[in-house]
């Protein structure tokens, strides 16, 4: 497989590609976050492609991939918190409740000998959601989880592979997808530009 590149520096990312058996380098993407649509799949989509973009412009040979995750409920969305408060109050609105986490994924493959034909390469956009249903939190449970720290750098403010599946109920959907990247749904984008998988195919 061509040199995979995840633009992405986000631990749990790289835990699910080497879950998965792959290589890659890790690049992480300094693009600035543009929203513009609105629908919670296409707001992911957008913005994992802004990712994939940024890195894949110095990239003339590989597979770049771009990731983003988004919690929504009710018609809203919820990123990382940038403060104790806003954890606080993201924690209080889904606790007890049932919201949905979008993951967006955007593959860029770039071939070195097309480059003048097709010099952004390649794109597969695609996104996926899980439905996650969530026990009733108290008011020092909340505060207990804020101290971990662990909501700080997490859409929504809560990690479900940490100690918030505590309070985890169940989920509808890819586990993986709410951990931040669904590597099934992607590796049926990647096996195409798997030659061992190819060759694989055409002796069965």
């Amino acid at each position: 497989m061509k040199n995979i590149i995840l633009a992405s520096a986000s631990p749990r990312r790289r835990e699910l590609l080497e879950q998965i058996g792959l290589e890659f380098t890790v690049i992480p993407s300094h693009a600035e976050e543009i929203i513009t649509k609105e629908l919670p799949g296409e707001i992911v989509e957008e913005l994992s492609r802004q990712k994939a973009e940024d890195v894949a412009r110095d990239v003339e040979d590989g597979i770049v991939i771009g990731s983003d995750t988004i919690v929504w409920q009710d018609g809203r969305v919820m990123g990382k918190p940038h403060s104790r408060e806003e954890a606080r109050d993201m924690l209080r609105r889904i606790q007890g409740n049932t919201h949905s986490v979008f993951t967006g994924v955007t593959v860029i493959v770039k071939d070195r000998e097309a480059a003048e034909k097709t010099p952004e390469g390649t794109v597969h956009t695609f996104f996926c959601e899980t439905k996650v249903h969530v026990y009733p939190m108290t008011e020092a449970e909340t505060e207990k989880y804020l101290d971990s720290g662990e909501p700080m750098d997490k859409a929504g403010a809560y990690g479900i592979q940490g100690k918030f599946a505590a309070w985890v109920s169940g989920i509808e959907g890819d586990y993986n997808c709410v951990v931040g990247l669904p590597v099934a749904a992607l590796w049926q984008v990647l096996r195409h530009y798997d030659s061992s998988s190819e060759e694989q195919r055409v002796t069965k």
